[in-house]
């Protein structure tokens, strides 16, 4: 294969955008066959060894099909580039060794479970409206959330000209300072838990996705991923 430069081989990879890799470079996070990768260099995939903050970094593997489920943190955004140079689950996923697909979307400022795939037919799938999958978040409020803002929490919102279905709400604890909600949804429309708060005229300070499907977050540590099992994905698909 032709050399291409450190940057253009990172995006190749899935593992972030070229200016976010010009910064790891700066940084001294990239070595090529072991040694300091410097801005610009070239590298030859296939043959030079290529490491990230101590990780390989590997083209993907034709045909391997992989799903995983990630703990996303606060402050990535869901995308496998980003051009403002902001930190990408691509980042966070970059040792799986192919290329994968976001299912979904995180906003920059949520956390918790977000599945990744390369394999198209099932992404396509699970991301059909058709497919709607019960999502679970939890909310962390201020203050305490009376019984009128409990029912405004569930009802239908329009976004993006659709409206969604009626949520289900209940209150999780509270300790008169903050409150934590339990919040479960169908569509996952745009910001959609972030909007029915909004509306009901709570502020929220973190929202967690917990759940998805059958699939439960469970103990995986934030910014940690862990492949699904075959039971996991047939689940799914059902």
């Amino acid at each position: 294969m032709e050399p291409v430069r450190i940057s253009k081989y990172f995006t190749d990879c899935g593992i972030m955008s070229r200016r976010a890799a010009d910064k790891a470079v700066e940084r001294g996070e990239v070595r090529v066959n072991g040694l300091v990768c410097s801005l610009g260099q070239k590298v030859t995939p296939g043959v030079d060894t290529v490491t990230w903050q101590g990780k390989p970094v590997e083209p993907p593997k034709s045909g391997e099909k992989l799903c995983i489920m990630l703990n996303k943190p606060r402050g990535y955004v869901t995308t496998l580039s980003d051009e403002k140079g902001r930190r990408t689950v691509a980042e966070l996923v970059a040792d799986a060794g192919v290329r994968l697909y976001p299912v979904g979307r995180l906003d920059m400022d949520s956390d918790g479970l977000l599945i990744l795939t390369n394999d198209g037919e099932l992404a396509n799938r699970l991301a059909h409206p058709s497919h709607q999958v019960q999502k679970v978040y939890l909310a962390l409020v201020d203050g305490t959330v009376s019984t009128e803002q409990m029912s405004g929490l569930t009802q239908p919102i329009t976004i993006d000209g659709r409206t969604t279905a009626p949520a289900l709400v209940r209150k999780v604890d509270s300790d008169g300072r903050q409150t934590v909600l339990q919040i479960t949804i169908h569509d996952g429309r745009n910001r959609q838990v972030r909007r029915l708060c909004e509306r009901a005229d709570l502020t929220l300070r973190r929202l967690t996705r917990v759940s998805e499907g059958s699939l439960s977050l469970g103990d995986l540590p934030v910014g940690k991923w862990r492949r699904l099992t075959p039971k996991e994905i047939r689940l799914l698909q059902d």
